[in-house]
């Protein structure tokens, strides 16, 4: 199969474009999900399929996983029918899923006693950058391995770097995902603030995004609050998750993270409410249901 052959374990929103980029950049894929039609679309597409992630590491010298939390990326490298019990010395996992920083430190030590290289490598910039192949990608591991595999880092993102050893880009994606979280809060506050003013809340929008206030998560999720469209980009549950998975990371390391525990709490009860697959931009939903206004409304 040669050096192009990769295997790609979990096709799920942010999986899906970014092993379609790999295929279009010239890569033989090997793919597995434990949703068979998401491997049907794949396969379609002219990938191989394959029936466990073991088989898809016996079959391919480097496995990328994009799985959603830690337990998944535990059971898909180092569990039963996991990538390490197919994988052979020499060759190599990528774990691009967004989990505990402890977690990637076990897995890569796992790999390493296995003499399987190991990164981890979760990304930011949600459904619209994988399928541009634009993804910030945050990199932990040894250098040697990051310097072998930029190639395919480079096809699936835009800005690439390397944080640091094992868990270092977990570590530094909680430090992404408390900015985009705590913006997206805020922007919500404004916005529902705006409008309970009787002001036009894109008006507003319009008026601040190139002052201080800007910024690419204003940009991304304002349109989408006015809107009142929150069709999943990156899921409310998802990002509950990277929260918890922070708030986990400051108490190991005696950190306060006050804002961080807030908005943890705000996805939690939109995931009560029924929202937690929706767009976390829906995070303004919580401040509209407060408020009593919809920013979207009449």
């Amino acid at each position: 199969m040669g050096d192009k052959a990769v295997g790609f374990v979990g096709l799920g929103i942010m999986g899906r474009p970014m092993a379609r980029n790999l295929m279009r950049a010239g890569y033989s894929l090997t793919v597995y999900d434990v949703v068979g039609s998401a491997v049907e679309e794949l396969v379609t597409d002219g990938a191989q399929s394959a029936g466990s992630a073991r088989e898809v590491a016996e079959r391919t010298p480097v496995v990328i996983t994009m799985v959603p939390d830690s337990a998944d990326s535990e059971a898909a490298i180092l569990g039963e029918g996991g990538a390490l019990e197919g994988a052979s010395p020499g060759s190599a996992v990528l774990d691009m899923s967004s989990i505990a920083p402890a977690t990637s430190q076990k897995i890569g030590a796992a790999c390493d006693a296995a003499q399987v290289e190991f990164l981890d490598a979760p990304v930011s910039g949600g459904e619209p950058k994988a399928i541009d192949g634009t993804l910030a990608i945050m990199v932990g591991g040894k250098r040697e391995a990051f310097e072998r595999h930029k190639e395919i880092f480079d096809i699936l993102g835009s800005s690439i770097v390397l944080c640091g050893g094992y868990g270092a880009g977990n570590t530094t994606k909680l430090a992404n995902q408390i900015v985009v979280a705590a913006n997206i809060e805020a922007v919500a506050e404004a916005l529902v603030l705006a409008k309970k003013a009787g002001l036009d809340p894109n008006t507003v929008y319009q008026a601040i995004r190139g002052g201080l206030a800007g910024s690419t998560v204003m940009d991304a999720k304002a349109p989408m609050i006015i809107e009142g469209d929150f069709k999943p980009g990156f899921r409310v549950r998802l990002h509950q998750k990277d929260l918890h998975n922070a708030l986990l990371t400051g108490k190991d390391l005696g950190v306060p993270l006050p804002v961080t525990s807030l908005v943890q709490q705000m996805l939690g009860a939109l995931i009560n409410d029924g929202k937690g697959d929706a767009d976390h931009s829906a995070i303004a939903n919580f401040i509209e249901d407060m408020a009593g206004v919809t920013v979207s409304g009449e």
